[in-house]
């Protein structure tokens, strides 16, 4: 029995790194100095958000398994040395301006093309990212309490570990963004918000299911309905 799970998460687990590492990172340029080493950078968090995509896969078929995961990702990361500078200033495809790891709270960020932006870790109670095109963007850890993401795109955003306590996520799209069971979205306004392909852990979906309300405007999509609601 304990083969056929190693087995089953083994196959998981490939499955999902496989389409994470070698997915080429959207809008990279073929050229420029930096390009190989942005190009690493790219396929490292790949790797790691496939680790954590295994992990809450993994739990959700009942495998307690997953976590063996760790170590191929660490593997993969001795491969892939990431200059720390480029890193720290959200180079890559995340653009120029230093937003990781910094206090923004209250920041105007409303209606700028910030794909890909990297605001790891950072502080953005109250901010304004309302229309906001945040395609991919990192908020890894970030504190984004009282933030305002209304009408914005999110898709493929990376909410894990942040703390979206009494957000607003009116009419948000948040199509396949990355959450994790510490991703908290207590009395946020969520009414319109399309969470399709988001990996909830039963208990957030649950919770959500209860304050869910509304239809997005640009998918058209059920809020209850992205959520699997009963």
């Amino acid at each position: 029995m304990a083969s056929s799970c190693s087995c089953a998460v083994e196959a998981l687990c490939g499955a999902i790194l496989h389409q994470r590492f070698f997915r080429a990172p959207i809008n990279a340029s073929p050229s420029g100095a930096d390009h190989g080493q942005r190009f690493k950078l790219v396929n490292l968090r790949n790797a790691v958000l496939g680790m954590r995509e295994c992990e809450i896969q993994a739990e959700r078929q009942g495998f307690r398994a997953a976590r063996a995961s760790v170590a191929a990702v660490a593997a993969i990361a001795l491969l892939f040395p990431v200059d720390p500078a480029l890193a720290f200033k959200g180079g890559g495809p995340y653009g120029s301006e230093v937003t990781r790891g910094q206090d923004l709270s209250g920041k105007d960020f409303s209606g700028r093309d910030l794909t890909k932006q990297d605001f790891k870790t950072s502080i953005l109670r109250q901010a304004n990212f309302k229309g906001a095109k945040l395609f991919g963007a990192s908020f890894f850890d970030a504190n984004l309490t009282g933030a305002d993401f209304s009408d914005a795109d999110l898709r493929g955003a990376d909410l894990s570990l942040a703390d979206a306590t009494k957000a607003n996520f009116t009419n948000a799209n948040l199509e396949g963004a990355l959450v994790t069971g510490n991703t908290s979205l207590k009395g946020a306004n969520i009414t319109g918000a399309d969470f399709t392909d988001v990996l909830w852990r039963e208990d957030q979906r649950s919770y959500l299911c209860r304050i869910a309300d509304g239809i997005n405007p640009v998918t058209s999509n059920s809020t209850r309905e992205t959520l699997l609601c009963d």
